[in-house]
């Protein structure tokens, strides 16, 4: 099925912040594990919206099943947040789809690179990310759990094409 990517609206807040919770504990974060929090979706305007970056949901057949944030770090660098795909709905492309898009709306932006990181047992995730021409900038220890922080070149539609 086809996922349709759309901008959060305030309406989504229950269904995103019922996906953030249903992700993590898919793979084991918990809360109160030093890298679980949801303390931004609250604050989605405020954080994602009126900052300058953006925050996108998508859907399949009117459900929310994926979701994605771009925060702004600078005004080159833009951070992926959030970008979950509900454990039923993974292995279909939901996430690329998702990534490709914040990519794109982060060039749409302005943004030269965007940035973000997971966690060493999120293997789909790192998966994705080093598909996706990401490059790992480092590791860091949280607990018992091992962060993996990285980063994308981002070029223009123009450049892109020309490659």
């Amino acid at each position: 099925m086809k996922l349709k990517i759309r901008r959060y609206r305030w309406s989504d807040l229950d269904t995103i912040l019922a996906l953030h919770r249903v992700c993590l504990a898919e793979v084991g974060l918990v809360p109160g594990d030093g890298v679980y929090y949801d303390d931004d979706f609250p604050r989605i305007q405020e954080i994602y919206l009126a900052c300058g970056g953006d925050f996108l949901v998508g859907e399949v057949d009117g459900r929310v099943v994926a979701m994605g944030g771009l925060k702004p770090i600078d005004a080159e660098t833009a951070e992926v947040c959030r970008l979950r795909v509900h454990p039923e709905q993974q292995r279909r492309g939901y996430g690329a789809a998702m990534l490709e898009a914040l990519e794109a709306r982060a060039v749409e932006l302005g943004f030269h690179s965007v940035r973000g990181d997971t966690t060493l047992n999120q293997g789909a995730a790192l998966a994705l990310y080093e598909r996706s021409g990401w490059r790992e900038l480092s590791r860091t220890r949280v607990g018992e759990l091992t962060v993996i922080y990285g980063e994308k070149r981002l070029l223009p539609a123009l450049a892109q094409d020309l490659r």
